[in-house]
């Protein structure tokens, strides 16, 4: 963060401060996990489901804490303390105010916004790899977009940031919108309108709506970088206050950068031409697999190119990134009870799109033989679908079993009988036309126990580990990335 006394923090947060911190003292990070606290830290005590941050104030001052942030006066050792009525929406003014400053300071500053039920994370992940050769970047670790994640991040601006690629999701309408009063972008992505919290918003033209909200947080004559193949993006043009730019293959209009020859290699690695607004046309060779991810480098190449980055630059810097944010299409070897197999690892959450995306890089796997390899699902619930959800699984079991997957596990939960329906869904989706190998389990152990016995009579074995966070199997990669 810019450097800030704690009077200025206090005063920012319209709180009320106890104690005195010293008129040299300097406030230069803000955490909300005690165990990050040190010199020069804010500490905002938060109260979660199962964890209250002001238990904690005190430990903070022992580890040099600069000032807490409280909803009530604890107990600290001598700890300034601001008190405020809410402290997750002190944390978010504190925020605000930060950016303000770094807007207020010598040196070209900007926010990239960006959006979308599908590829947030990884669009964030590749355009903050290719503006980091630009200047220094910020952005969140992982899918830090919520109301607690956006300002944390934003809070790691300081007077030498060049660039702030903020991750903005929604569960509702209006929390958007909230985040961009507290980092308004200078550019705004909206990558697509999908079906993820569904349950929440009703319908896909209400998810249009939430997802809008960025275009219309953009600065005056900020610039809208719009998906031209989604029907549900192009309306939104009509909000931005400035520039927009289109990205896409070109099937319903003609975009300023696009992609052609699209094709992939036998890991799934997509290969295409990108041809700009300018008409060049450079050849690109992405470092991480799915091929689903030509439109996420599309809407990351179109910024970079915005700010000044040559197109060859960008498809060098396009195929030297191999690792992204964790549990997202992730490539390993795992060995298991004396046999082993290829891990596709895309369990951080699922929805129906990314579940379809997910399987289509399973299918797309060639072993390096040139033989098709035995190719496996392990899939569990995804979450938030609304009325719908029932036959949402159902449709991606049959999906599934469409594209000709050998064997598709269900995993649902032996203490969850919602997760465990929807499981079910999923495997009976995929046993209508009795192709493939099917199985529903109610435990990762159970789901692990399959696919040792599977990749045990087939040498060349794929796995594809997918599904929401609740359904466990992110722990399961967890387990088998310690072999």
């Amino acid at each position: 963060m810019v450097p800030m006394s704690v009077e200025e923090i206090a005063k920012a947060v319209d709180g009320r401060l106890i104690g005195d911190a010293g008129s040299e003292s300097r406030a230069t990070n803000t955490v909300s996990d005690s165990r990050q606290a040190g010199p020069g830290s804010v500490f905002v005590a938060i109260r979660g489901e199962r964890v209250d941050g002001h238990d904690f104030v005190a430990k903070t001052a022992g580890q040099g804490a600069t000032v807490a942030i409280v909803d009530h006066e604890v107990k600290s050792d001598g700890l300034p303390q601001i008190v405020v009525k809410d402290t997750v929406d002190a944390l978010g003014e504190l925020a605000r105010y930060n950016i303000v400053r770094r807007r207020e300071l010598d040196g070209d500053f900007d926010i990239i916004g960006l959006t979308g039920s599908v590829g947030k994370t990884t669009t964030k992940d590749l355009l903050s790899s290719l503006l980091a050769t630009v200047g220094p970047t910020v952005a969140p670790v992982g899918s830090f977009n919520n109301e607690i994640g956006l300002p944390l991040t934003a809070l790691r601006v300081d007077e030498h940031t060049r660039f702030f690629v903020a991750e903005m999701g929604a569960s509702h309408i209006g929390e958007i919108a909230r985040l961009t009063r507290i980092a308004p972008p200078n550019t705004a992505i909206v990558l697509k309108v999908g079906v993820a919290h569904l349950g929440e918003f009703g319908s896909r033209e209400r998810i249009a709506q939430a997802k809008s909200e960025i275009v219309q947080g953009l600065l005056p004559g900020g610039t809208a970088v719009l998906n031209a193949d989604d029907e549900h993006v192009v309306p939104m043009a009509g909000l931005a206050n400035g520039d927009v730019l289109w990205f896409g293959l070109g099937s319903s209009q003609e975009p300023e950068v696009r992609a052609i020859d699209v094709t992939a290699d036998r890991s799934d690695h997509a290969e295409f031409t990108l041809v700009d607004a300018d008409g060049n046309h450079t050849p690109v060779h992405l470092g991480i697999p799915g091929r689903h991810n030509v439109m996420n480098a599309l809407a990351a190449a179109t910024v970079a190119m915005r700010y000044g980055m040559a197109p060859e630059t960008v498809a060098r810097i396009l195929a030297s990134q191999h690792t992204i944010s964790p549990h997202r299409m992730a490539l390993s070897t795992v060995n298991r009870e004396g046999t082993s197999f290829t891990l596709i690892d895309d369990s951080f959450n699922a929805n129906p799109d990314s579940m379809k995306a997910g399987l289509n890089g399973l299918k797309a796997w060639n072993s390096n033989d040139g033989k098709e390899p035995f190719r496996v699902a392990l899939l569990g619930a995804m979450l938030e679908l609304g009325a719908d959800e029932t036959a949402l699984h159902t449709s991606i079991g049959t999906y599934a079993d469409e594209l000709g997957i050998d064997a598709i596990i269900a995993v649902g939960s032996a203490q969850d009988q919602h997760l465990d329906a929807l499981a079910q869904a999923l495997a009976d989706g995929a046993r209508q036309s009795q192709s493939a190998s099917v199985d529903c389990v109610h435990d990762i152990d159970a789901a692990e126990q399959l696919v040792i016995d599977l990749a045990r009579n087939h040498p060349d074995a794929v796995v594809l580990l997918k599904g929401s966070h609740a359904s466990g199997l992110s722990a399961l990669a967890e387990r088998w990335a310690k072999n």
